[in-house]
């Protein structure tokens, strides 16, 4: 479904991506893991058109979509729920989750996933009429994730969603993750959270200053030594 070659981004004079390659099927939950300032982000931004790649090339089902516009590639299907969860505080979450909305005009197909999305996250529904600048940090994320899938996405990108929160929140928002995906979304995960990730995703990709050093599937790597020693305290 997604697949990127020999990718390349830089900001100025410093090399973030230094030629990664990775493909995420159909149908999977594939992770990125990695240190802060590995170059986990930026892959997403280069992936959504919001940094330019200098060289390589990102295809979406066969079409090459390399430094598209962002509005391009959302409309192929795809959707980020970015780091810091970006919702829109002054706007109740009804009204956050219409926004993802924005380019349907399927009234019924609408209100059909808002009651999906209700189901997936019932807090919501209990604050539908609260301004989503009021939710707690795991709330918040939540809605970040309803305003995502309320775009009907075939490819789900979660940049950092375990960011901030209470492990128990982590542990209910991973389950939730892995509902999604047996709905039927590809989902590319990044996280810190080596151990959480892995252990949803069927494969995995060890990301160090802008390189891909280590790939497997998720039981491989939480198995396997260095990844132990560098991300899961072992």
């Amino acid at each position: 479904m997604l697949e990127v070659r020999d990718l390349h981004v830089n900001y100025g004079a410093i090399r973030a991506l230094k030629g990664i390659s990775f493909k995420v099927e159909k149908g999977t939950i594939v992770t990125l893991i990695g240190s802060n300032g590995a170059g986990k982000t930026t892959t997403l931004k280069a992936i959504c058109g919001l940094v330019k790649a200098r060289a390589g090339n990102i295809f979406l089902n066969g079409e090459n979509i390399t430094n598209k516009p962002t509005n391009e590639i959302v409309s192929r299907k795809t959707a980020m729920v970015p780091e810091g969860r970006r919702i829109f505080p002054n706007l109740t979450v009804y009204e956050n989750l219409l926004v993802g909305a924005y380019q349907r005009n399927d009234k019924s197909g609408i209100k059909k996933d808002m009651e999906w999305i209700f189901s997936l996250f019932p807090v919501l529904k209990e604050r539908m009429n609260q301004k989503g600048g009021t939710l707690s940090g795991g709330e918040q994320q939540m809605l970040a994730i309803g305003r995502a899938l309320m775009s009907q996405p075939e490819l789900l990108m979660l940049d950092e969603p375990s960011l901030g929160l209470a492990p128990i929140i982590v542990e209910e928002l991973f389950e939730i993750i892995q509902k999604i995906h047996n709905e039927g979304k590809t989902i590319l995960l990044i996280e810190q959270n080596a151990y959480a990730a892995l252990s949803i995703a069927e494969y995995g990709y060890v990301l160090e200053t802008g390189r891909i050093v280590l790939q497997g599937t998720g039981k491989e790597l939480l198995t396997n030594e260095e990844v132990k020693r560098a991300y899961l305290g072992g």
